[in-house]
């Protein structure tokens, strides 16, 4: 068969109102407690501000295809959140100097300890712009709004001028170096590479216009022949690669679409914190002290109950260990003469 379900005992209101009236002094002295801790809390903790801008961000897609236009924004996202934005921003704007960003000046006693442990390296040159961009990359933050082209970018910083500035700064490089899709030419080694080959068809040149000038009349056919073939290699090479450049970029431009973005609203300095929040923070040491008070009541009531529960219990001595049984029927010696005489045989005799 089933178990039997059998509710637990209901609390009635009258219990709940007993039960805080029992314990009012111990709610209160918690909630006061939390409240205390709460207040410190806010008058120690520096303040957080954020400041927010809007950049949309425009490409020549098909209108009907929500999934291009998804995978476009989000790219552009990753983008913004990149780490050469990042290094960008903080080279023009110094930051690795700045104790906020710059490792071990703005953490304080968590960086001490997280280098004592071993959970995190020495502070080096080398390594201190590293810990700036980590660090204003935890700072940057990047979303889409809703379905449409619109990007919000926030910063946070203790400094609400120095947010402002911070993601003006974002928002200006990223348009500016990311948005305009520039092509191969504009990569460091195709420069470098361009300004060697340049060089060599320059001093092939050079080299076949001087041995020219200075042998007009005795100049050696063979050897005018070689320089103007290497010459003409050097240049031929140079031509080649910036064709091939070009062809690279115009193949690159169309299978690639062409980003167009701009500032919507620019950031300003915020007016208020964004952390801590008073209201919140004051509401919720309130409702754990309440829960904290109610808890340590609840443990007092039960560890009454034990005691009392204890105390109440019979302690037998030594000889009020002696129990009274009922003795059975059949070993009363009353009884037991009542049954001999019903089982004495019974002798018949007769007359005659």
């Amino acid at each position: 068969m089933l178990p039997e379900f059998r509710p637990g005992p209901a609390v009635s209101l009258t219990e709940l109102v007993a039960f805080i009236r029992r314990h009012l002094l111990m709610i209160s002295l918690t909630c006061l407690a939390m409240l205390a801790v709460a207040i410190l809390y806010l008058v120690t903790v520096t303040p957080t501000f954020t400041a927010k801008a809007v950049l949309i961000v425009d490409a020549k897609a098909t209108p009907g295809d929500a999934a291009a236009v998804t995978t476009i924004v989000e790219s552009q996202l990753g983008i913004i959140k990149s780490e050469g934005i990042a290094s960008a921003v903080i080279e023009k704007l110094g930051l690795a100097q700045d104790p906020e960003f710059a490792t071990g000046k703005g953490d304080g006693m968590m960086s001490v300890i997280s280098r004592l442990l071993g959970w995190r390296k020495p502070e080096t040159k080398a390594n201190a712009a590293h810990y700036a961009v980590e660090s204003f990359e935890r700072k940057l933050s990047a979303k889409r709004v809703g379905p449409t082209y619109l990007v919000e970018i926030t910063f946070d910083s203790k400094d609400p001028d120095r947010a402002a500035q911070i993601l003006n700064a974002v928002a200006e490089k990223y348009i500016t170096h990311q948005m305009d899709n520039p092509g191969l030419q504009d990569e460091a080694w195709v420069k470098d590479r361009l300004n060697e080959l340049s060089s060599q068809a320059s001093a092939a040149q050079n080299a076949l216009d001087d041995y020219g000038r200075r042998n007009k009349d005795t100049a050696d056919s063979a050897t005018l022949a070689k320089l103007a073939a290497a010459a003409e290699a050097s240049r031929s090479a140079y031509d080649n690669f910036r064709h091939v450049l070009r062809k690279m970029d115009a193949t690159r431009q169309q299978s690639a679409p062409v980003f167009e973005a701009s500032l919507v609203t620019g950031a300003s300095a915020p007016l208020r914190a964004s952390w801590p929040k008073p209201r919140g923070i004051l509401g919720g040491a309130i409702v754990v002290g309440l829960l904290l008070g109610i808890a340590i009541g609840m443990l007092r009531d039960l560890s009454k109950r034990g005691i009392l529960a204890i105390a109440q219990e019979p302690r037998l001595s030594a000889q009020d260990e002696r129990i009274e049984r009922p003795v059975p029927e059949a070993a009363r010696p009353d009884l037991q003469s009542e049954a001999s005489a019903k089982a004495r045989p019974v002798r018949l005799t007769g007359s005659g």
